[in-house]
């Protein structure tokens, strides 16, 4: 909590400056920030898509474990130097970086991917978008005073996502998989509100490299034992191609973006963004998959959308001291 007290954003270490060119530098962060959080969850909404891909091929903690190990080479060139140079750093952060590496590693994915197996991947990029709810509370128990603006852009956001999960209906039908993503949202919103504690001595390539390697570490014994009780699984085109791109673009790519877009204009401004993931699923599962969207689907969109851009304004927060 106190550590949350003392991070600030890069916009609103911009904004403290003043007006005009810290204000100009404070619009740029946020500009900056919000294009990142969008990238990443354009992403993975992707990963939804392959996750339900692979489910009934690749078992959830293969597919996990693989995932990393991609992750992990694919970040190697230009985060493993930045890693050995600050290994005394990390060393000295190590269990802050285990409880990054297992929120946001080794927990979360693990979970998505067993939901997979008996959810769908809409129901899955909808039910994500809980998340923000818990960033901005975090966020609020940090002392950041959220503003009218970001309380009603998220509460509309909000409201469209639960629409959107029961189809108006008071009596949604879930599945275990349903309750599997329910767990993975607690999950990712702790881990992006865990980001805004990350000591700034650490470099970006540096902690998220250490998270990866981290992070596959701890999933590798319940990998052993996975492939001992299930056995592998036969790498073909269908099963290593989503490997490939939840492991390069899904992880590398997207961890990246999204940890940038944390630092840039924190957690709960980001999880705003977040809330767009329902919709890009939506959209991408019409694409690929021809799945039609109805009257209901594209009204939630819709409040979605106005959520979003009214709780990314920047007037009305304010920090507690």
């Amino acid at each position: 909590m106190a550590v949350l007290d003392r991070t600030t954003t890069s916009a609103e270490k911009a904004a403290s400056g003043g007006g005009g060119a810290g204000g100009r530098r404070a619009g740029n962060g946020l500009g900056t920030g919000l294009a990142l959080a969008l990238l990443a969850t354009v992403v993975w909404s992707g990963s939804f898509v392959t996750s339900r891909a692979l489910h009934d091929s690749v078992p959830p903690i293969q597919h996990a474990f693989w995932r990393w190990i991609i992750a992990i080479a694919a970040v190697a060139p230009f985060a493993a130097r930045s890693a050995w140079r600050q290994r005394a750093l990390l060393r000295a952060h190590l269990r802050f970086l285990l409880l990054a590496a297992m929120l946001g590693v080794t927990v979360y994915n693990t979970l998505v991917n067993q939901a997979a197996m008996t959810t769908s991947a809409g129901n899955m990029g909808m039910i994500m978008a809980a998340s923000p709810v818990l960033m901005a509370a975090y966020e609020r128990l940090g002392g950041v005073r959220l503003g009218a603006r970001r309380v009603t852009g998220t509460v509309i956001a909000c409201a469209g996502v639960l629409l959107l999960v029961s189809k108006g209906s008071l009596a949604p039908d879930f599945t275990a998989g349903d309750l599997w993503v329910v767990a993975a949202a607690v999950c990712f919103g702790s881990y992006s509100a865990l980001l805004r504690r990350r000591p700034a001595e650490i470099g970006g390539p540096a902690f998220l490299f250490a998270t990866f390697v981290l992070g596959a570490l701890m999933l590798l014994p319940v990998f052993l034992v996975s492939l001992a009780v299930q056995g592998g699984f036969e790498p073909t085109a269908a099963t290593v191609s989503p490997l490939l791109y939840v492991g390069v673009v899904s992880s590398a790519v997207a961890f990246l973006a999204w940890n940038k877009a944390i630092a840039q204009i924190g957690a709960a401004r980001a999880g705003v963004i977040y809330y767009l993931q329902p919709v890009c699923v939506a959209l991408l599962s019409y694409a690929v998959l021809g799945e039609a969207m109805g009257g209901l689907q594209i009204a939630c969109m819709a409040l979605i959308l106005a959520g979003v851009a009214l709780g990314s304004a920047t007037r009305g927060e304010t920090r507690i001291r």
